[in-house]
């Protein structure tokens, strides 16, 4: 280890450049330009959580405000697509509204999945799609 990666300025320099530049990734994850789809209808993307254990791998997607049977989901050349629509509720249509901070309209997300076989099953809970995808046959 040299002398310089000991140093606390260095250090803590690089753990800063380090957040900002995760930060910046996500920033361009969540406010992204729409991107155009198959339907040539812009779409913004959730938010989501990827967690992988020995027999699966969560994914939730961060959704308030959308009836999860609005949503569609499949697995498409290794990832896993969630799309559907986010509309403001019928009683806020006529209201006037000082904040509007949660996208409304298409939302399209292609989650890239580690290799192999799953068995698909969702639930809902506090505000996310929690999908479980149960790891099949001959996977670590």
């Amino acid at each position: 280890m040299s002398t310089r990666s000991r140093d606390p300025a260095h250090w803590m320099l690089s753990e800063a450049l380090a957040a900002l530049a995760e930060a910046e990734r996500m920033r361009h994850q969540v406010f992204r330009a729409p991107r155009r789809s198959a339907t040539l209808e812009p779409s913004w993307e959730p938010p989501i959580d990827m967690i992988e254990t020995e027999h699966e791998v969560l994914i939730h997607v961060a959704l308030p405000g959308v009836d999860p049977e609005q949503v569609e989901a499949r697995i498409e050349d290794g990832a896993l697509v969630v799309e559907g629509r986010r509309t403001l509720p019928a009683e806020l249509r006529r209201a006037v509204i000082h904040r509007l901070e949660l996208p409304q309209g298409r939302f399209e997300r292609r989650i890239p999945l580690p290799a192999g076989r799953y068995a698909v099953s969702h639930a809902t809970g506090n505000g996310c799609l929690v999908f479980t995808l149960e790891k099949l046959g001959g996977m670590p």
